[in-house]
């Protein structure tokens, strides 16, 4: 016979036990899009404690509406063994040119996630990160998160901080973090002007290679990954084409490792 109190204390205890764990990380991630989702995966499969935040209560970013809300994305051949590997169902459409179901992709990268060990919390949003250092040696040590319906809603009430070694930036083409990161604090990434450079237009052949090229450590500490990763380094969108973003999750999760173990 169900007890709703005890409901209630179920959750709660639950949700801050999982919390607590979180509160030092490996790696967080800002973003639960394609690269983040494959990402948190990657990293999680290998033992290191990993938690995503994003802001929204669904998961999945850009790949749920495929292309024009018409649910399905395409992927080429390059990238296709990330989906296999998840399980997800892939049909040749032309040479290079694979369909998927986004809701399937978007739910397996998910539960892969999530079965693998990653935590992943929504609804809450990442309004700051903590620094640590001075001049040259200053990086990234954590990050400062609210609920978003606290954001949304416009209260002032005070965030609270977790703890990481690497943070992940995975925010798709706004880059929420690396813009707060630089407004706030007037720092110089390692990009070729030293700032942001901002997304091109269109050229889908061109950011599907770029994607993972402009995949890498950015600040230190801090990893950018998927468009934010092209946004920040200057490069074109490209559309309902997810294979570029799952290799950006693929190759962060592979060189954030490899940093971790001092490689």
């Amino acid at each position: 016979m169900l007890d709703e109190t005890l409901v209630t204390k179920a959750i709660a205890t639950r949700f801050f036990e999982k919390f607590l764990d979180c509160v030092e990380l490996d790696v967080a991630i800002v973003g639960a899009g394609p690269s983040g989702l494959t990402c948190a995966w990657k990293l999680a499969e290998q033992g290191f404690k990993v938690a995503m935040f994003e802001r929204k209560l669904s998961l999945g970013g850009g790949i749920w509406g495929g292309g024009m809300t018409w649910n399905e994305i395409v992927v080429q051949e390059a990238s296709r063994h990330v989906l296999d590997e998840a399980g997800v169902p892939l049909r040749e459409f032309a040479p290079d040119h694979y369909t998927a179901d986004a809701v399937a992709v978007t739910v397996t990268l998910a539960s892969k996630a999530c079965l693998a060990g990653a935590r992943i919390f929504n609804c809450m949003s990442v309004e700051d990160v903590c620094l640590r250092g001075e001049g040259d040696d200053v990086r990234v040590t954590g990050i400062v998160i609210n609920s978003s319906p606290v954001e949304i809603a416009g209260l002032h009430v005070d965030p609270v901080a977790m703890s990481c070694k690497v943070l992940v930036e995975a925010t798709g083409h706004d880059m929420e973090v690396l813009r707060t990161l630089t407004r706030k604090n007037g720092v110089r990434l390692n990009t070729p002007t030293g700032q942001i450079m901002g997304e091109r237009s269109m050229w889908a052949e061109v950011a599907e290679q770029t994607t993972p090229l402009n995949t890498r450590e950015v600040f230190p500490g801090v990893w950018v990954a998927g468009m934010a990763a092209n946004a920040c380094y200057g490069g074109y969108r490209m559309g309902p084409v997810f294979g570029g973003m799952l290799l950006s999750g693929e190759k962060a999760a592979r060189d954030i490792a490899a940093r971790l173990r001092g490689e």
